[in-house]
């Protein structure tokens, strides 16, 4: 079982209770808009870190990562980027990724808003940790906590850090 700690749009702040509620994950990943190096490294530097670019983000972590991201863990197919949407309301470009090579989880951020939600249509599920920065018309930072096992994804937890 491998355990996950989800987030994005830390814009450039990382709360500290980060560190307290990925405390016993393996991975952490970040679904972009870093905001920057130190933040970047500082979750390198505690956990195993995978994590894509966002929009927002500039030249020192942009060079250092991709737009898209996929890998497996277990036996789950994941598909990484920072603007994604949601199920019927996908970005275009990643519908021929999606019938390429349609991935098990689909992780994307950007909007701020939480949402966990199964696609019907293409077969997967899709996470959006919502925002763990302060930046933005989010009331509440948002990260996400969940286990693969095989090829389940399983014990998801809604953590809200606070009201901003």
């Amino acid at each position: 079982m491998t355990r996950i700690g989800l987030l994005s749009d830390t814009h450039g702040l990382l709360d500290k209770r980060v560190f307290t509620h990925f405390k016993d994950v393996d991975e952490i990943w970040h679904a972009g808009d870093i905001g920057s190096a130190e933040v970047l490294q500082a979750l390198r530097e505690f956990k195993p870190t995978r994590a894509v670019f966002g929009n927002m983000d500039s030249g020192d972590v942009r060079y250092t990562l991709s737009e898209f991201y996929r890998f497996k863990i277990e036996d789950v197919n994941v598909l990484m980027t920072h603007i994604g949407g949601y199920p019927g309301r996908y970005n275009p470009w990643l519908i021929p990724m999606f019938e390429k090579e349609k991935p098990d989880l689909f992780v994307c951020g950007h909007s701020h808003i939480l949402k966990v939600q199964y696609d019907h249509h293409y077969g997967f599920l899709t996470m959006n940790p919502g925002a763990a920065g302060k930046q933005g018309w989010q009331t509440v930072q948002t990260l996400l906590r969940f286990a693969i096992e095989g090829h389940e994804i399983k014990d998801l937890e809604v953590i809200e850090l606070a009201q901003k």
